[in-house]
């Protein structure tokens, strides 16, 4: 089975390489491999009601399949330099701005037309920010929404299927380099390719870590994100949300001088299970269509943490945080922010009789067993830094997720054209520690794809 270009993965960064070879080179013989399902069977068994916690499934639907991990997501596409990776380092801020504008346009005529592009320009909420030594972070935020996310991916597939192999529910167990390109070996065949573009997104971390140990592709290490999140009534950021609807807001700790930021932000929004190599955490989703909105709204608080000599492993840190949690909690565990300030564990009775209905079953429990001190006193402080710009922040009933965890991959060595030191062999997206975002990633697809549509 020869090809030219093979994709490792079919994610927003494989997606949008495959769109943009068959459109400068339809004559190219594409195949995409991908460890999870096809879109259509993607499907979740946690119903609320039967299943309520996460099984196990050999593949997580949540984060692999077509679509990535971002497919559940609740479709938010960042246009800014300032957050979301370091693709601009790269190939320059102006072409990363351009491609991050290209991807948005392919959205919008593939069924995200009518959708809102939000912008923090020119708003009035920096300056309110700035009085409380908080900082909003300049973007262009184009929300989907979880929705309209899955339907745009549907008939971007549409376009595909018929033009590029799509490979399945086939892990790839190895990269090898050869005279004439790769040889790509998965269990029951193996492929060869001139080309091959590597984008696995951060739940394919550590399978990329092997195949730079196996390829000798020099890494250094990157930072984990460590946090909760953080589920309140809609109201109370309502004034922030229906104007901008993504806030990135960053603070400073007195404490430690530890960098504190807001993720993610989902108005009327939802918290869901997320499993990455088998460790439960959790994250957040909205929707577009009114009628499957609720009356609250998460976020995660992050803190990144970077590690040196001697320890290296920043994901090996954040994984057993995780699985403390897991442990204690059979997955995620839920806290009041009254009930953490007061140092005493949430029970169910103390759930049931806040003002506020849990959008997640998670299990009641104590953060303050799980989370390191100088991480839950970071989160804490920006707690009652936010209540100052969105009142109602710290109340008690304000609830808590945790442990939430952004898994980042060791930063690969690629040059100005996302090139390995091997000649023809790409490495993209969240995978590679470059990018960090679904705007970010899928940039880094266009822009290796024009690279070999050029040469190949």
């Amino acid at each position: 089975m020869n090809y030219d270009v093979i994709i490792i993965g079919a994610g927003p960064g494989g997606i949008f390489s495959a769109f943009e070879l068959i459109k400068l080179r339809p004559e190219l013989k594409i195949a995409v491999f991908e460890a999870g399902h096809e879109l259509k069977a993607r499907r979740c068994p946690i119903d609320g009601d039967k299943v309520k916690s996460c099984i196990g499934c050999k593949s997580c639907s949540i984060m692999s399949g077509f679509g990535g991990a971002g497919a559940f997501s609740d479709g938010k596409y960042n246009i800014t330099n300032d957050f979301g990776g370091t693709l601009y380092e790269y190939i320059g801020k102006k072409q990363a701005l351009d491609l991050m504008r290209y991807v948005d346009d392919i959205n919008m005529s593939y069924g995200g037309e009518g959708t809102k592009l939000y912008t923090t320009a020119g708003t009035r909420f920096k300056t309110v920010c700035i009085q409380h030594d908080l900082h909003l972070l300049d973007a262009s935020v184009r929300h989907l929404g979880t929705d309209i996310n899955y339907v745009v991916l549907e008939n971007i597939y549409a376009h595909l299927k018929d033009k590029v192999d799509f490979h399945f529910d086939t892990p790839v167990e190895a990269v090898a380099v050869t005279d004439s390109g790769y040889e790509i070996k998965c269990k029951d065949n193996t492929y060869t390719c001139t080309e091959c573009i590597i984008s696995v997104g951060r739940s394919g971390s550590k399978w990329m870590e092997q195949v730079c140990v196996d390829l000798n592709i020099p890494t250094k290490s990157n930072r984990v994100d460590i946090g909760v999140r953080v589920e309140l009534p809609a109201e109370v950021f309502a004034y922030l949300t229906d104007e901008l609807y993504e806030s990135k807001i960053v603070y400073r700790t007195e404490k430690y001088g530890d960098k504190v930021r807001t993720f993610c932000m989902n108005p009327k929004g939802a918290v869901v299970n997320e499993n990455t190599n088998g460790i439960i955490t959790v994250n957040g989703h909205s929707y577009e269509d009114p009628k499957k909105q609720t009356q609250n709204t998460n976020f995660a608080l992050l803190v990144a943490k970077h590690f040196s000599e001697p320890f290296k492993d920043s994901n090996g840190y954040g994984e057993s945080i995780a699985r403390l949690s897991n442990m204690l909690g059979g997955g995620v565990i839920v806290q009041r922010f009254g009930d953490l300030i007061r140092g005493r564990r949430s029970t169910a009775s103390r759930i049931e009789e806040a003002f506020i209905t849990p959008t997640l079953s998670a299990t009641p429990g104590d953060l303050s067993l799980v989370l390191p001190k100088r991480i839950l006193d970071g989160i804490i402080e920006m707690i009652y830094a936010l209540d100052k710009v969105a009142p109602g922040t710290a109340n008690d009933d304000t609830l808590l997720y945790g442990v939430e965890v952004k898994f980042y991959n060791m930063e690969v060595d690629v040059d100005e054209h996302l090139q390995s030191p091997y000649k023809g062999l790409y490495i993209i997206g969240d995978g590679s520690g470059i990018t960090h975002s679904l705007s970010h990633a899928s940039a880094s697809g266009v822009y290796v794809a024009r690279n070999i549509a050029e040469n190949l």
